[in-house]
């Protein structure tokens, strides 16, 4: 609940600590003292719309702070957690408005953003009055308040997660559906492809290896018509070598005609005669080994060629080809595992469909039942505020072929003033003074269900009269046996019922300043009789008014 507002510098209030309490809260005062801008102040520590007038005349920045005690498991510690911010202890919000017109928000006295101030914000306090748009407006609140009034929350959180899971097993059959559509307008390629791949058998290394058998056979047809022409010299018909071998018998058969003369010579000549013999052996060893085979080469081109020319095909380097041709065949694996998949996961998105839908009937079910039971509720609560003739009803339609998150019901609470008018939304059909009551009814039917810890109802009991007041009083002390309301009121009867009666006034903010300041401060006893016999009387309070007063007093007690 909010246990301390510390206001400074915004519009009429200067300076303003207020400590605040359980039960029923009322802040009475004369029109125009301030009590509405307490209001404010108080919303823009919730996340509300900055506004650089708000700023008191002359001060350049107002600052607010609500303090809240909360109990451990309440959602705004979560949201704390969830965006690592300290959650012991108790909960400050803490807003300074510049008149400039910029703000700075802090939550636990750590920077934070607005967004996150409004989040936690609306968890801790709501705010409801004759013209306040921001009550109970939002249909999807309307849904949320009848789980909570019914005990669906389990159910309903049942269904938002089967439409979760349903919805991520629908979008993962979409994603592969179009892969595996994707892949069948490629599969003919693929196909293809891995036909002419496999068929080339490209292997790593090859092309590198090719180039190099190629470059050595072209060598070698070159060196080997020089070999060729070589051998041809020494051992064709102009070798010298049968002359040598002629001249050498005859100066060997004359030798002895001169002896040692001739010695050198045939020495020589024979040296010469091997030497030739050895060279014509070696030509011929050389020319069986540069035997060249002109097919060979075409065939190593052929090869050469074809690889390079898939190579450009595919736009990959040669060596790349055999991976590419692994993938090509694992991607028309796929495309057939795919088809296999793509099977299962229509078979998983429909069984979560079904379960889903199947859910979200039964709950819708159960929504019906409480709608009812709701609805009755607050109708027994309208009569003793004058709305005997008036109608709370609890619209709920069904649409299986829109399913959300929250089932497939939408929830509005609609209203009829007076027999035979139409019925429709509460808060387009009923008045300012009307909706006021509806919306305390709906409360009351409500009581801590789905409601925020601390309630503040602004006027809600203006134009009625002294019954409609009274049954508006006791409405708000029994709702304030379960959570903290606060309440702004020119009701008497009201004012009677509170555990803590604050009186606001303005006045003077030092002597000879001719600015004005609100202040706020508890009254009791006396001064708490003498407040609201100037409720019941007005300006001239009479001994019957205060007489009045102390007998409301203690049937409010």
């Amino acid at each position: 609940m909010l246990v301390h507002l510390s206001i400074r510098d915004i519009v009429l209030i200067e300076r303003l600590d207020l400590d605040l309490h359980d039960g029923l809260s009322v802040l009475t005062g004369e029109t125009g003292a301030g009590k509405s801008i307490l209001l404010d102040a108080l919303s823009l520590a919730l996340g509300g719309r900055g506004d650089g007038g708000l700023v008191r005349h002359g001060a350049k920045q107002g600052e607010i702070s609500a303090v809240f005690d909360l109990p451990a498991a309440h959602p705004a510690r979560r949201a704390l957690a969830e965006n690592g911010f300290d959650d012991d202890g108790d909960l400050i919000l803490r807003r300074i408005q510049s008149a400039d017109g910029r703000s700075r928000v802090f939550i636990n006295d750590r920077p934070s953003s607005v967004s996150l101030m409004r989040e936690i914000g609306a968890t801790l306090v709501e705010i409801h009055g004759q013209h306040d748009d921001r009550a109970l407006v939002d249909a999807e609140a309307h849904r949320r308040l009848l789980d909570e009034y019914g005990g669906l929350r389990t159910e309903a959180e049942t269904v938002a997660a089967s439409h979760a899971a349903w919805k991520k097993a629908e979008g993962e059959l979409v994603r592969h559906r179009a892969k595996v559509e994707a892949a069948a307008r490629e599969a003919d390629y693929l196909r293809a492809a891995v036909e002419e791949l496999s068929e080339l058998a490209p292997i790593v290394g090859e092309e590198e290896e090719l180039a190099a058998r190629r470059q050595v056979m072209m060598r070698s047809e070159k060196i080997a018509t020089d070999v060729n022409d070589a051998h041809e010299e020494l051992s064709g018909h102009a070798s010298p070598i049968p002359a040598l071998a002629g001249l050498l018998k005859r100066l060997d058969r004359k030798k002895d005609e001169l002896p040692g003369l001739l010695d050198a010579p045939i020495e020589r000549l024979d040296a010469a005669l091997d030497a030739l013999s050895d060279a014509q052996m070696s030509l011929q060893a050389a020319l069986r080994s540069l035997e060249f085979d002109p097919r060979a080469l075409e065939e190593c081109e052929e090869r050469l060629f074809a690889l390079r020319a898939a190579g450009r095909k595919y736009s990959r380097a040669v060596d790349a080809l055999p991976d590419l041709a692994a993938q090509m065949i694992g991607d028309l694996a796929d495309l057939d595992a795919g088809e296999e998949r793509l099977t299962r996961l229509e078979g998983e998105a429909k069984e979560h469909r079904a379960r889903f839908d199947a859910q979200a009937q039964d709950l819708s079910a159960k929504r019906l039942v409480v709608a009812r039971l709701l609805e009755a509720a607050v109708m027994a609560e309208l009569p003793d505020m004058k709305l005997e003739r008036a109608a709370f009803i609890v619209e709920l339609s069904s649409d299986a072929e829109s399913p959300s998150a929250a089932g497939i019901d939408t929830v509005e609470f609609w209203v009829r003033t007076n027999p035979g008018t139409r019925a429709g939304p509460m808060m387009k059909v009923a008045s300012g003074g009307e909706l006021s009551r509806f919306l305390l009814a709906l409360k009351v039917a409500l009581a801590d269900k789905g409601s925020a810890p601390t309630l503040v109802f602004d006027e809600i009991d203006t134009g009625v009269g002294g019954a409609v007041a009274d049954a508006i009083g006791r409405r708000l002390a029994r709702l304030a046996t379960r959570v903290q309301v606060l309440s702004v009121t020119h009701a008497p009867q009201v004012a009677a019922r509170a555990t803590t009666h604050l009186l606001i006034s303005k006045a003077e903010s030092r002597p000879g300043d001719e600015r004005l300041a609100t202040r706020v401060v508890r009254i009791e006893d006396d001064i708490r009789t003498e407040e609201i016999a100037r409720m019941l009387a007005g300006e001239s309070v009479t001994a019957e008014a205060r007489a009045a007063a102390a007998r409301l007093i203690g049937h409010g007690a």
